[in-house]
């Protein structure tokens, strides 16, 4: 072990060792992080361990999170953006260099190809000398939440779901620490999700998940305890705290219950809700983003402050991630909080202070009753698995989403900074030359993909070739995978290779968007008739209704934004093309073409707007469609605003630009026949 491992491991068992002496923080404390660059990654990890974080919680980048390698086309402009790349485990040593494995609890934010990046972690978990059996931590490995709401999905839900079954099976004998599912409600919320959804499809997903491993043959009777035991959650929480400290009151309750009239389980400590939390990212504001710091506290309230309902880690956003990705002092500031509540103040003094209360209890009691008959609807669909294929879930959150958008224009949800009290005076937080957040290494994908083709000239072609050979043999006689992806690790496969063996055999998936039969149930108002009215005139001089294609070009799944957009337009009596995520640019344009469209509404929200914009932009002149208006929404820094709008594109929107009313008059304005040649 080198010096600098010494010097971290030293560090790890001696943070806050006198505050420890007197007081231990109950929770694992986290700061969701990791971009550009493994090397980059791997010094902002021991950076935030010196400063008192007790676990990792990685962020992956999304050719690493939907199984591409980063030379792939889709992974253009996506390397580094919004997490750290992983293409073999030569990234994974650099990612954990000097952090020994066995004494760190790592959370991995990772679905479709949990198996691999688990595969990688014990691979260098192996390396290192580590004992399996002394490694702690989590992969997320949740795809029924990614074909809801965040989008990082590969694979159908049948073979999904094996793969999940896979990890589950094989850590529980060979990781027995591990969690090796993170059943997560967190981006349901994110996605709209009212606090009754939360807790009706995390659980429906909870079951579906138990019942195909109890159902495999592959867990003995006497086992499934100890299976349903290392089952954990990740779940989120909102502004309005008393409801969310409720909620999780709730599904500590409920799950107690599943575990034990469902799956038998006698021991109490295999009952237990054991979950992580990020608290809401979906209410943080560009607008006076100083005020979310105070957001992020009471957000935190509500998973800490009830003792028999508290998160067992905890992990913060920082101030300004509607602005952009944070800086390692935000990134502190967050941390700093989690200190404060736990060591200065005395919260940990007492027990549960909420036990007896009414107030409490009937909000307790009116959650689970409404979450009950939510899952019974899902349960009479046929289950989690059934509910997503027809795409009842997602129908359910994008119309909730609507509303809750719809009740911020209207003011009836106040959002301060935002819809009221909007004078500020300037912000110096966002004074300074990085405009207030970081700015990624524009060299990193650069990088990052001449070291990939080193790697791959570097390593044992034959090694490689057998190696591949019997992850597709396992994969096609339906065996577990998790010793065959090990074996790819050791041997040097990369993410895309792993995932291409996958995809041969078990092909892709596109999942219901949820905007087709999604009707807005708002009640009529003043702004919407008179955008109505307005593309009622735009049609009568276009000869036909204005038609708009919202478009999700590269990897970003976060699809939110696209889809109320998108519904708000078909609302508005435009005609609508949205196929979903994850398209090319070349595909954007051929549908332009071939659909003959009037406007493309484009959302991006990874931080790769300016090379996939302007990819789209070009391919518009080529086929010569350059007259058709391209607008963009998503976190756009001002700089790369202005010149993305110096290239062509008519309008940039961003979180500020929540009134959806305007943005579909601006719509109708870059569509008016004089502003627009195509009719």
């Amino acid at each position: 072990m080198s010096d600098n491992s010494e010097k971290t491991k030293q560090q790890m068992e001696n943070t806050g060792k006198k505050t420890a002496e007197a007081r231990k923080i109950p929770w694992v404390v986290r700061t969701y992080s990791g971009h550009s660059s493994a090397k980059a990654s791997n010094e902002l990890y021991r950076t935030n361990l010196a400063r008192g974080q007790t676990g990792l919680s990685v962020a992956f980048d999304l050719p690493t999170q939907t199984g591409y390698d980063s030379d792939h086309e889709l992974a253009r402009g996506e390397v580094g953006k919004v997490g750290v790349p992983i293409s073999h485990i030569g990234d994974m040593r650099t990612l954990f260099q000097d952090i020994p494995l066995d004494k760190m609890n790592t959370s991995m934010t990772i679905n479709a190809t949990a198996p691999w990046l688990l595969a990688m972690y014990v691979a260098l978990a192996d390396e290192q000398g580590a004992k399996r059996s002394d490694l702690t931590g989590t992969v997320q490995n949740d795809i029924i939440k990614e074909y809801l709401s965040r989008g990082t999905y590969v694979f159908p839900p049948a073979p999904s779901m094996k793969l999940i079954s896979d990890v589950i099976t094989w850590t529980y004998k060979e990781v027995p620490r591990w969690n090796p599912t993170n059943v997560c409600s967190y981006h349901l919320q994110e996605a709209g999700a009212t606090p009754t959804q939360e807790l009706a499809y995390a659980l429906s997903t909870a079951q579906a998940v138990l019942d195909l491993v109890r159902d495999s043959g592959q867990v003995p009777d006497a086992d499934m305890a100890k299976v349903v035991g290392r089952i954990s959650f990740f779940v989120n929480a909102g502004i309005k705290f008393i409801t969310e400290l409720c909620k999780m009151r709730a599904f500590t309750e409920m799950w107690d219950e599943i575990c034990r009239d469902r799956y038998g389980v006698e021991e109490e400590k295999d009952r237990r809700f054991r979950y992580g939390v990020q608290v809401n990212s979906l209410g943080l504001t560009e607008p006076q983003p100083e005020n979310n710091v105070y957001r992020i506290l009471l957000e935190m309230l509500a998973v800490v402050l009830s003792k028999n309902a508290r998160a067992r880690a905890v992990q913060l956003p920082a101030w300004n991630e509607a602005l952009g990705l944070p800086r390692p002092w935000d990134q502190q500031w967050s941390l700093r909080l989690q200190q404060i509540v736990a060591l200065e103040t005395d919260l940990l003094d007492y027990g549960d202070i909420f036990t007896g209360s009414a107030e409490i209890e009937n909000k307790v009691a009116s959650l689970k009753e409404e979450a009950l008959a939510e899952m019974a609807t899902i349960e009479n669909l046929g289950g989690a698995i059934p509910a997503v294929e027809m795409g009842y879930m997602k129908e359910q959150l994008v119309a909730s989403n609507a509303r809750r958008i719809a009740a911020i224009e209207t003011g009836e949800q106040v959002v301060v900074g935002v819809n009221a009290y909007t004078e500020t005076a300037p912000s110096p937080l966002t004074g300074s030359d990085d405009g207030g957040f970081l700015k990624t290494d524009p060299d990193a994908e650069k990088n990052q993909i001449a070291a990939l083709q080193a790697w791959r000239e570097g390593r044992d072609a034959g090694a490689v070739e057998t190696a591949l050979a019997d992850l597709k043999t396992a994969v096609s006689d339906g065996a577990n995978i998790m010793e065959p992806s090990i074996a790819c690790a050791k041997a040097g496969v990369t993410t895309g290779e792993w995932s291409n063996v996958l995809r041969q055999t078990f092909g892709e998936y596109r999942a219901p968007t949820g905007v087709s039969a999604t009707a807005t149930a708002n009640a009529p108002d003043a702004a919407s008739d008179k955008v109505r009215a307005e593309v009622s005139a735009a049609t009568d001089k276009l000869g036909r209704r204005p038609k708009v294609l919202v478009g999700k070009p590269g990897l970003d799944g976060h699809s939110n934004g696209a889809e109320q957009i998108a519904v708000k337009a078909r609302d508005s009596g435009m005609e609508v093309v949205y196929a979903g995520i994850r398209l090319t640019p070349g595909e954007i344009v051929a549908s332009a073409r071939d659909e003959n469209v009037h406007l493309i509404g484009l959302s991006i929200l990874s931080g790769s707007h300016v090379a996939l914009v302007t990819e789209v932009l070009s391919g518009l002149k080529k086929e010569g469609l350059g007259h058709i208006p391209v607008v963009l929404g998503g976190i756009i820094p001002e700089d790369d605003a202005a010149e993305l709008l110096k290239q062509g594109v008519a309008r940039v929107y961003t979180p500020k630009d929540f009134e959806l009313n305007t943005i579909m008059s601006d719509f109708v304005t870059l569509v008016s026949p004089d502003k627009n040649e195509a009719a």
